[in-house]
């Protein structure tokens, strides 16, 4: 745990479960609501081939969990946390203007 601790830049062990807790709620509502995203849009695995299907849904679960896990880190009150969190991933994945 001082490990993760470390590398995370915390101290608290209450922190620490505040932000697996984040990480929990923000996974599970991610996929809650992914699918009546696609539904609006009509998009069911019995209109679309399942492969194209997928693979809409699995790049709306991603992009719905970045904004899902800003918001539940703010509304848990580790906004800054999260916030360096999501920059570090974007830069990684090529979005290099978000970079300090």
């Amino acid at each position: 745990m001082e490990k993760l601790k470390k590398r995370w830049g915390i101290t608290s062990n209450w922190q620490i479960a505040v932000i697996f807790i984040v990480f929990a709620v923000t996974g599970s509502t991610a996929s809650y609501i992914g699918k009546p995203i696609l539904g609006f849009f009509n998009i069911t695995k019995e209109t679309l081939n399942p492969f194209l299907y997928w693979t809409i849904r699995i790049l709306l679960l991603f992009i719905v969990y970045q904004f899902l896990l800003v918001f539940f880190g703010w509304l848990f009150g580790q906004f800054k946390f999260f916030w360096n969190f999501e920059k570090k991933m974007l830069v990684r994945l090529g979005f290099k203007f978000l970079k300090d």
